[in-house]
């Protein structure tokens, strides 16, 4: 399956362990993570010198080709915020993981699309583990 990851850059890098962690389990499963590089620690400087307008159409075309959107939402960031209305508005299912302790907007909590999924979480581990849990809800894919 191919999996759109969302996670936040400029918005700040605070939780790039968990970002890591999820696209690990995304690759480990089998899945094509376009994104995957988002991940990355040095994902600031891979993309400072790359045209805004490339990057959009990039990132839209993606969004549109993936099967899903999982999406880490803790640290606030426009682009996630358009990701995930652009995917939801297409019908594809969206996961949005958050820390618990951490304020998150209320256009996601409060969101009752049935293609959205909110996973709340206290360890890195739970994270992913709402993602497995995700993706096997999808119906005809295996997580």
């Amino acid at each position: 399956m191919k999996i759109y990851f969302s996670c936040s850059i400029t918005g700040g890098r605070q939780d790039e362990a968990v970002y890591q962690a999820m696209v690990s389990a995304l690759l480990a499963a089998g899945h094509e993570v376009p994104t995957a590089h988002l991940s990355e620690s040095n994902i600031l400087s891979l993309e400072s010198d790359a045209d805004a307008g490339e990057i959009y159409r990039r990132d839209v075309n993606w969004v549109n080709e993936s099967d899903a959107v999982v999406a880490e939402v803790s640290t606030p960031s426009h682009g996630v915020g358009y990701e995930v209305a652009l995917a939801l508005l297409s019908g594809k299912p969206v996961l949005c993981c958050y820390q618990r302790s951490r304020r998150v907007s209320k256009m996601i909590l409060g969101n009752d699309q049935p293609n959205l999924t909110l996973a709340p979480y206290d360890s890195t581990a739970e994270a992913v583990a709402a993602l497995r849990d995700f993706l096997e809800k999808i119906p005809g894919q295996k997580g």
